[in-house]
């Protein structure tokens, strides 16, 4: 590998940027391609690029054959992760299930009482306020976030953090009654209907879920929903690779 590609690759990880290391297989000359542009040098064809493109959103390298040539796509997505706000039954059975789906999974509240390692084993817990934890965080496109502790004094600082932030998915427990008078706080905080059209309230797919282990279900599977088939409302940035 040159050394300017590897410089570039490692830059790209550390910032957290989608990056497929395109290698032609034959010659070894390789291009770093992204969700938008391709690092300098001799243009690729258009049809690799969308490989490229593809692989990066699907999360999985491949190999390829282009007019007489084989490529291999070695994705460097950096990690999806999950953040999680309010420490209650359905987030224990919510933050097993994402991440045996690959995720790496932070539950915040600040209620010492509820976020303790005995309810979440190897899951990463924090007691500090989910606005300062989101903000440290510098949540991207590969994060989503859901809060579930039903109390706007947690919950809503939470959404004030990542409504204008590129994240895929947003998503809030509560009736169709709560999520209303949530919407009404945030627009009296300055959030436009666009903004707060991001939240998926309530949360998770409408499957029939009633126990706290099937609402995670629902939650987990509408979280993977908007990953792969993300809705119209995207961030402005576009959903090219989550």
């Amino acid at each position: 590998m040159r050394r300017d590609t590897l410089e570039q690759l490692n830059a790209d990880r550390a910032e957290k940027r989608p990056v497929a290391l395109v290698t032609e297989i034959s010659s070894g000359a390789q291009r770093l391609v992204y969700s938008k542009g391709v690092s300098p040098g001799a243009e690729l064809p258009q049809d690799l690029l969308s490989e490229a493109r593809s692989a990066l959103t699907d999360d999985r390298s491949t190999t390829c054959s282009l007019d007489g040539k084989s490529y291999f796509i070695q994705i460097h997505n950096p990690p999806l992760r999950l953040y999680i706000v309010g420490a209650v039954h359905i987030t224990q059975a919510l933050a097993r299930i994402a991440s045996v789906a690959g995720y790496a999974v932070t539950v915040i509240d600040p209620r010492r009482a509820f976020a303790e390692p005995e309810r979440f084993p190897g899951i990463t817990l924090s007691n500090d306020w989910p606005d300062d934890v989101l903000a440290n965080a510098k949540p991207d496109r590969r994060t989503a976030i859901v809060t579930l502790s039903h109390d706007p004094k947690i919950d809503d600082p939470a959404l004030e953090t990542v409504l204008r932030l590129d994240v895929f998915y947003i998503g809030s427990l509560g009736s169709n009654r709560t999520h209303g008078k949530r919407l009404v706080r945030l627009d009296e905080k300055g959030f436009s209907a666009a903004e707060t059209g991001r939240i998926h309230g309530p949360v998770g797919l409408n499957i029939g879920a009633k126990t706290p282990a099937e609402i995670a279900i629902s939650i987990m599977a509408e979280i993977t929903q908007a990953r792969r088939a993300p809705r119209q409302n995207a961030p402005p940035n576009g959903w090219d690779a989550l």
